[in-house]
């Protein structure tokens, strides 16, 4: 009793340090900024992912007790309630807590790698990798202070779930049978894409029984109420499922039903669509497909946002060691110690799931890397323990292990000193945003590009039509168009495709936007209702005002937020793509200006040679703001014959080579060069940063 009194004590000491470590190195990003202007509002750290102004909108409207109709609140998600009720009960700000509950929510997972790490009878282990899994690279980069989302604990409740498993089969107690469904309902609460992961455990474990263990009705019975809590369906429902399935276990009385128990719990978790959610993330993530279909019958295809997610691209192997482990050699060291981990321990098999997805990573994109990062952890510090062991005295290998601790944690120590990563928005584009909430109502609607969407719709409290949770391509077609065609075909789009998302939520009409206008508007090939554009076409009535976020910032994704228009619905095929160039690193040399990517700016004849081409310039465009703060623009129109512009945007150092087209688009007129249709649009919000139009039409 006493020993087992020591060893508790001792685990807690473990996961207070391990704990305090975790938060501490989370500060750091928080001292080097904590006087940086821009990156405060309202004396107010802001949040540094576009995501977390969903929660963020959703914790807030719960707070309030009202929201607006079809505005996308969440609020009956996970991350919301647990916001608006720290946010109730805690002596800080709104803005305080949604900025460091990442900081002491994510450090919770050295709780669960020291408890599993106490199963095995190793602690020290436990409090090895705790310290390296609590700021390894991409634990951290998706964890750190600001970073509110649901990532938070995305790693806790897995590794929960993983350490309830580890003791279910390692006691065969009844109660965890409980913990594990409970566990299971959590997660699946906080993350309802929790489906593949789920599945996993329950396939190893339903393989452990038949190969270890094949006539012991306790795993049997884990499986059955696994089952149960991972339907797809209502929580409630799935809770008082597992309930009435730990009764039913706990008497032994109904263990000659258990497979029949078994068999229902596998039939209901297929009746209510299990396998559905696990497809549909297999699909965007491993197959990527670049267009998808509409839904009327008409057809058409879009481009879909996968292709353009950063995080859903191929890394190297450099950067996929790097966000598990550090770098290559930790990596490595890490996954031999974890199969010799697996091998001394078999009930560490149940951890592969975990391994398994951080390692889809390597083909499906960086964000996955994150799951790996505990168990290979647990990998390396296992061989640390055991080179300890193999030290004869004491004190020496105490030592050698702490400078081996201190070797795999420096190079993740050293991203986190250099990871400097930004705010969402800076303080004067939230400015922009608090004046914009003054001149709109809940109802209007703010139309910019998808990355902007939560923090426009949680600052300005309006709608939008494309956001972090709208993106799909039908979604993304219409908004891509008012931002890269022409103003008079832009102003018509926005119209439509505002008055036909609130009319297809008051009526519940499905489709996508662009076939319901064609159905209405009679044509069957989009392409020939894109060219009524052009034409006088009688629009739907005015419900309400539309607004077009303009920011400077976009400037640096033009290319992708053509791609979604540029593309012939009817077949899926892009059209030749704009020409459009950046330079912000450029050199004078007096008679040229060397833009970079061997493009170079001619001044003496007005021509650009690119690459082995000479071509000549058709406008050359100066911008410069004024001591008024007015923009200012200078153009020297060169040659009807040529396709592409030069606009030197002076104050912000810039350079944009452009063709005739992207010239033309309305991001370009309105923001960069403030030239804009009285007739259609009046300018509301002007500055370097953001400019915001109003629709007139």
């Amino acid at each position: 009793m006493k020993q087992l009194l020591q060893e508790n004590k001792l685990t807690l000491l473990y996961i207070l340090v391990a704990y305090a470590f975790s938060v501490a190195m989370r500060f750091i990003w928080v001292y080097q900024f904590k006087d940086y202007a821009p990156f405060h509002f309202n004396g107010e750290f802001m949040i540094n992912t576009n995501d977390g102004y969903y929660w963020a909108e959703g914790a807030r409207d719960i707070l309030a007790g009202f929201h607006q109709p079809n505005d996308g609140s969440p609020i009956e998600s996970a991350p919301s309630i647990l916001t608006a009720f720290f946010a109730k009960y805690l002596p800080f700000s709104f803005e305080t807590v949604i900025f460091y509950m990442p900081v002491f929510l994510s450090s919770l997972v050295v709780v669960p790698i020291i408890l599993i790490s106490k199963t095995l009878k190793n602690l020290e282990m436990g409090l090895i990798a705790s310290l390296l899994a609590g700021i390894a690279w991409s634990y951290y980069n998706r964890t750190m202070a600001g970073y509110y989302d649901t990532d938070m604990l995305n790693i806790v409740l897995p590794m929960f779930l993983l350490w309830s498993i580890i003791w279910a089969v390692s006691t065969h107690k009844n109660i965890y049978l409980l913990v594990t469904a409970v566990d299971i309902l959590i997660y699946r609460w906080w993350y309802p894409q929790s489906y593949s992961l789920e599945v996993a455990f329950f396939g190893l474990i339903l393989l452990y029984a038949l190969v270890f263990d094949r006539k012991n009705l306790y795993h049997y019975k884990l499986l059955a109420i696994m089952m149960f809590a991972m339907m797809n369906g209502d929580g409630y429902i799935r809770l008082a499922l597992v309930i009435i399935s730990f009764v039913i276990f706990s008497n032994k009385k109904f263990d000659k039903y258990i497979f029949y128990i078994l068999g229902v719990s596998i039939f209901a978790f297929l009746v209510t669509g299990g396998l559905s959610p696990i497809w549909y993330q297999i699909k965007g993530y491993l197959f990527r497909e670049s267009v998808s279909d509409g839904t009327s019958g008409f057809g058409l295809h879009f481009f879909t946002v996968m292709q353009t997610v950063r995080e859903a691209g191929h890394i190297s192997f450099e950067t996929f060691s790097n966000r598990i482990s550090g770098n290559i050699v930790t990596f490595v060291i890490s996954l031999v110690g974890y199969i010799y981990l697996v091998y001394r321990h078999k009930i560490m098999i149940f951890s592969l799931p975990l391994v398994g997805l951080g390692f889809v990573a390597y083909i499906g994109g960086l964000r996955f890397t994150v799951y790996a990062v505990p168990i290979l952890a647990m990998g390396i510090a296992y061989l640390i323990t055991e080179v300890g062991r193999q030290i004869p005295n004491k004190k020496f290998s105490y030592g050698v292990m702490s400078l081996l601790v201190v070797l795999i944690l420096v190079p993740n120590y050293l991203h986190i000193k250099g990871y400097k990563v930004p705010t969402v928005f800076n303080a004067d584009e939230v400015q922009v945003l608090e004046d914009l909430h003054k001149q709109t109502k809940r109802e209007d609607y703010v139309i910019g590009w998808w990355d902007y969407g939560f923090p426009v719709r949680y600052y300005a409290d309006v709608k939008t039509l494309a956001d972090g949770a709208q993106h799909s391509g039908d979604r993304n077609f219409p908004v891509s168009y008012i931002l890269t065609k022409p103003q008079s075909k832009a102003a018509k789009m926005a119209r439509l495709d505002v008055e036909y998302e609130e009319k297809a939520f008051e009526n519940n009409i499905s489709g996508t936007v662009m076939e319901r206008m064609m159905k209405d508007y009679g044509f069957d090939d989009a392409n020939d209702f894109l060219l009524t554009l052009e034409t006088d076409m009688k629009l739907p009535k005015k419900t309400r005002d539309i607004y077009l976020y303009l920011p400077y910032r976009m400037l640096n994704i033009y290319p992708t937020v053509t791609l979604f228009s540029n593309l012939d619905l009817m077949t899926g095929q892009a059209k030749k793509r704009p020409f459009f160039y950046t330079s912000r690193n450029f050199k004078d040399l007096g008679d040229k200006i060397v833009l970079g990517n061997g493009i170079v700016l001619n001044k003496k004849n007005s021509t650009l040679t690119i690459g082995n081409k000479t071509v000549p310039i058709r406008r050359f465009v100066k911008t410069m703001y004024g001591a008024d703060g007015k923009l200012r623009v200078q153009s020297q129109f060169i040659s009807f014959a040529a396709d592409l512009n030069v606009i030197y945007m002076s104050n912000y150092h810039t350079f944009l080579i452009v063709d005739e087209q992207t010239y033309n688009s309305t991001y370009i007129q309105l923001f960069v060069l403030e030239n804009y249709d009285k007739s259609l649009y009046e300018k509301v919000i002007a500055t370097p940063s953001v400019k915001v139009y109003k629709l007139k039409i």
